[in-house]
């Protein structure tokens, strides 16, 4: 099943916000970049939380929509795991990490989503319970 790259980068969202992660952003990156549409940045408190985001992510898109990532960076160490789906790029951050490289900043002048975690829980529920 195809799915648009809006549609992917809010569902990925979804499945980070089912984990709690916090503060999660996505930047358009469509008039800029060739690689990707969009990144999806969030972060979880822990490492530990980091890798639970990242495996919710992959779980979610893979059993809901039959989709893996090309590539996963940075799982072992899980400060800054980083999932290709070629559209969308994920970014799971701890604070620290995020502060640090600050990748909000570095694409500053791109359009950018924040979005509501109890909302993107809402649609994950709707989407369950459709399928």
């Amino acid at each position: 099943m195809s799915m648009s790259p809006e549609r992917l980068a809010t569902t990925i969202a979804a499945h980070a916000a089912d984990r709690k992660a916090i503060d999660i952003v996505a930047l358009d990156l469509r008039s800029v970049a060739g690689y990707t549409d969009f990144f999806v940045i969030c972060s979880g408190n822990t490492d530990r939380q980091t890798k639970a985001i990242h495996d919710a992510i992959h779980k979610g898109l893979k059993d809901e929509h039959g989709l893996l990532p090309r590539r996963v960076e940075g799982a072992s160490e899980a400060r800054w795991i980083l999932m290709d789906y070629l559209d969308v790029v994920v970014h799971v951050f701890t604070p620290d990490t995020r502060d640090f490289y600050r990748l909000e900043a570095l694409w500053g002048d791109v359009p950018r989503q924040e979005f509501d975690n109890e909302a993107l829980l809402a649609e994950l529920s709707a989407g369950s319970a459709a399928s």
